[in-house]
């Protein structure tokens, strides 16, 4: 099983590093790529070719602004692609959502809230746990935990 994190900048690291750190809890093998739709787009086209070929399940990219990135991935591969926008400019990274999440039919990009690196990594943690056991059984135990942890913080609460 393996992801490809794709993002347009080094001024987005920080962002999709939280996509990185939620891989590795899972024990998902992925690939780090900082690509840009217009800049290069035949080394993207390249690189997209080399993920299919490597067997890649997800592509979570990471864009901000016009945000054309994960569009642009998803128009070239069947492999699923989540989105994250990313705050930057003037709109907060709403500008970047709404290219997301207003992709024309038939070429969709799943989409997490801005600056939400890690939701990615977790929505593609949930793709993969369809076809492999032992990450459905590491998610269910991850969930379980959370439920755990949520009840003894509240019942521990004082006011």
């Amino acid at each position: 099983m393996k992801v490809a994190i794709i993002f347009g900048s080094q001024s987005d690291k920080g962002i999709m590093t939280k996509a990185a750190e939620v891989l590795r809890e899972f024990e998902v093998d992925f690939s780090v790529h900082i690509l840009s739709a217009h800049r290069v787009p035949e080394l993207l086209r390249e690189i997209i070719s080399r993920l299919e070929a490597e067997g890649t399940e997800a592509i979570i990219a990471g864009a901000g602004l016009a945000a054309h990135l994960p569009g642009v991935i998803a128009s070239q591969t069947l492999i699923p692609v989540i989105g994250v926008p990313i705050s930057s400019g003037g709109l907060g990274g709403l500008d970047a959502l709404l290219a997301m999440v207003q992709m024309p039919r038939p070429i969709p990009v799943a989409t997490v809230g801005v600056d939400n690196g890690a939701n990615a990594a977790y929505l593609a943690c949930e793709i993969l746990s369809l076809k492999y056991a032992d990450l459905r059984e590491r998610l269910i135990r991850f969930r379980d935990k959370m439920k755990a942890d949520f009840q003894r913080d509240s019942e521990e609460v004082i006011l």
